[in-house]
Parts: structure tokens; C-alpha cells; sequence
């Protein structure tokens, strides 16, 4: 699915004072905010944004609605969801976090049916830098360019941006996934959406855990991939597990002080350069990574 800039965002739970801060921050930084959705509260304004008691009524206001953002309790992100989905919303960004397992459950089928993707539950949004700014991620960190960023962690987007931006390497977009269990549209989807991107040349994934590593090789060995990808893991250079077992094996073993487990996260790296996947141990390596992959091309 193309993420292209959207034209028409709504945010749902505008009245909520996380997303009525938020709400006034994006539509001053040039994104296209229509109105808000908030039952009860209709006829009132945020800012200057216009309030409507459903998504439906925001439809007497413009015909195609391209994004809605929400920003509800946990409990009532099923409910608004599929509501704006019934409003032939195609591209919805959960920001709420903690939604019910079940609820997400629930939606992805509901999501799956209509052919819709969302991004979340709890995740940080997206930035188009100098485009587009949809949730929390700050966009003073971003610059305009050609790397698509993925990341599960705010933070560290952050950090590998600023790096990126003092080698003058822009990004083209930036998605939070976010770190919930259960997710809508995983890490496998939005390699697809930004190998299709025409504005990304790179891509770079951000990642906690070692376990999103394995959707990358089942992207590339499945779907193959166009564009460079580089893949950043945080904690990779920390100390490895150790195992301490019986006196028995210790001796056997020439008194040695613990016996290493696997080191799983080395099996994980070896699978991901075979099917060509770099790999930065640190985010100061990636622009060096980056410039290296676009001067082979």
C-alpha cells in the first residue's frame, strides 16, 4: 500500500488532552488536519481544528478521508476503529497503547476484510520529514531525504537519525511499529510498502530484540528486496548469558568459571548477512554502511 503525504487526517479522541497537545503541533507543522471525532463533544473546536460527534459527519466536510489517528482509551480503540474503517478510512495510526490483545485480535481481521492498514496499537506514528507529521515522534530529529527509517523505539530513532543527519543523510519517512505484543502491520509489511517507496533508497530497521531479525530473512528470502537494507540492533556488543552447571562439568571443562550459552545473536547475524543484510554494530556505522550501499548501486 502506498504511504504516500496524506491530504486528509482526522484525529479520533481529539479531546483527549494528550491528542488535543498533539493535534495543534501537527496542523502547525503543515499536516492536513481536517477535524476531530470525539462523542459528545461535537460542535466544539481544538484550536481551530472543528469537532464532530462521529466519523461519518466528517464526511459532510470532504469527501475521502486519507488517515485518522487514535488516540482513545485502550478500551474504545476497536470501537473507533472499525468505525472509521466503515467510514472507508484506508490508513489508520493507533496511538493508544495497551489495547486488549483480543481487541487487536479482532481488528486486524476486521482490518485483513477491508483491506486497510494499520499501523499500532501504541505505536509512535509516522513522519514525513517536512511533509507530514502523524504522532508523537518529534520532527525536529528528522530532516528530508532518501532513508526510510523502522523503527520499535522512539528513542533510538533519535538517535541513529541524528547520526544520520550529521553525515547529511536525510530520511524519506520514518514508521514507529511500537512494542506491543500484538501489532497490526508488522515489520514484514513495511519492508514491502518501503521497498515500493519510490522517495526511499535505503532502508534501515531499528530493533530491541533479536526476534524481528528473523521477519527481515523471511522478507528477503521470500519476497527478495530492490534496495539496500541495514539492520541495527541495540545491545548486541552487551555481555553474553552464562550458564553455571555442577562442580562435575566445571572440572571437566579445566575449572573454567561458567560454561557460554549459544550465542544466538551471532547465529541470528550470520542468516541475515547470507541473504545480504547489513549489519551495524553501533548507529555511528550506519551512514558509513549507507554510503558504501548507494556508491555500489
Amino acid at each position: 500500500m502506498n504511504w504516500s503525504p496524506p491530504n486528509k487526517v482526522i484525529i479520533q479522541g481529539i479531546t483527549e488532552s494528550q491528542a488535543a497537545f498533539y493535534a495543534v503541533q501537527m496542523k502547525a507543522y503543515g499536516t492536513d488536519i481536517v477535524a476531530g471525532v470525539s462523542p459528545g463533544q461535537g460542535g466544539t473546536e481544538v484550536g481551530d481544528i472543528p469537532v464532530f460527534d462521529l466519523v461519518e459527519q466528517v464526511l459532510t466536510l470532504v469527501e475521502v478521508i486519507d488517515i485518522s489517528l487514535i488516540f482513545v482509551h485502550p478500551c474504545q480503540v476497536l470501537d473507533a476503529a472499525v468505525e472509521a474503517i466503515a467510514a472507508g478510512i484506508r490508513r489508520i495510526i493507533i496511538l493508544t497503547p495497551g489495547v486488549p490483545p483480543l481487541d487487536t485480535i479482532e481488528l486486524i481481521k476486521c482490518a485483513e476484510a477491508n483491506d486497510t492498514l494499520i499501523l499500532g496499537p501504541g505505536s509512535h506514528g509516522v513522519i514525513i520529514p517536512e511533509q507530514a507529521w502523524l504522532g508523537k515522534l518529534q520532527p525536529q530529529f528528522y530532516q528530508p531525504g532518501s532513508v526510510g527509517l523502522i523503527t520499535s523505539s522512539q528513542h533510538l530513532s533519535y538517535e541513529v537519525a541524528a547520526e544520520l543527519n550529521q553525515a547529511d543523510i536525510g530520511q524519506s519517512i520514518v514508521v514507529s511499529l511500537g512494542q506491543e505484543r500484538i501489532v497490526s502491520s508488522n515489520l514484514f509489511q513495511w519492508l514491502s510498502i518501503l521497498n515500493e517507496d519510490p522517495n526511499t533508497k535505503v532502508i534501515v530497521s531499528i530493533g530491541q530484540s533479536i526476534n524481528e531479525t528473523e521477519e527481515i530473512t523471511t522478507y528477503c528470502q521470500n519476497r527478495g528486496y530492490d534496495k539496500p537494507i541495514i539492520v541495527y540492533i541495540a545491545g548486541l556488543n552487551a555481555p553474553q548469558d552464562k550458564i553455571f552447571r555442577d562442580a562435575v562439568t566445571i572440572i571437566s571443562n579445566h575449572l573454567s568459571a561458567s560454561i557460554p550459552v549459544v550465542n544466538r545473536d551471532r547465529q541470528t547475524i550470520n542468516k541475515l548477512k547470507k541473504v545480504g543484510i547489513k549489519v551495524a554494530k553501533k548507529p555511528s556505522d550506519i551512514p558509513k554502511i549507507i554510503k558504501k550501499a548507494l556508491a555500489k548501486k
